[in-house]
């Protein structure tokens, strides 16, 4: 007859034991597209923290250099020419990282280089008005518009990048010609 099957007791052959699979791959260390994604993410953040920490020290610098005419304000309220004159001064300042020579500018030339920052007209005015009080005492001024005046036009030159808050550190003249 029929050969019988083998009892599903007994096998016949070697006896084998179960496959056994590698263990779970370790979560540390990490894959090399982590450390990539990873140092991409500290860039990143290390990005911001300069960016925000450079955009705060500007914006204290500019607060520190509008300050000064509430300081100017506040020593010369009383006396017209002599806050003219501090705040043409600081005006000659700024102005002078819009164009090197506005030290020396005069007359057209002065209300020219103020007219490059876009401020309205009744400001350029103003500022215009503070070239008549520093040497005519009679002239007729008012300290609190010219005050705003100066500060409106400051702010505007800073914010806009037309003139630096801080000025370009320049080699020494021995270091230069020794290269």
């Amino acid at each position: 007859m029929f050969p019988s099957a083998p009892a599903p007791g007994k096998a016949s052959g070697p006896v084998l034991r179960d496959i056994h699979l590698p263990p779970e791959p370790s979560w540390w260390p990490p894959a090399p597209g982590w450390w990539m994604l990873a140092a991409l993410v500290l860039m990143t953040l290390l990005g911001v923290v300069i960016a925000s920490v450079m955009r705060r020290r500007r914006r204290m610098r500019i607060a520190a250099i509008v300050a000064e005419v509430d300081t100017f304000v506040a020593m010369h309220g009383n006396h017209a020419v002599q806050l003219a004159g501090q705040l043409h001064q600081l005006l000659r300042r700024a102005a002078r990282h819009i164009d090197p020579r506005a030290t020396h500018l005069r007359g057209d030339a002065w209300q020219a280089c103020l007219a490059t920052v876009p401020v309205p007209a009744d400001v350029l005015h103003q500022l215009h008005s503070l070239d008549d009080a520093m040497y005519r005492p009679a002239a007729a001024f008012d300290a609190r518009l010219a005050a705003a005046a100066t500060r409106q036009w400051l702010l505007t030159a800073l914010e806009r990048g037309h003139v630096r808050t801080r000025p370009v550190s320049r080699k020494p003249q021995a270091e230069s010609s020794r290269a």
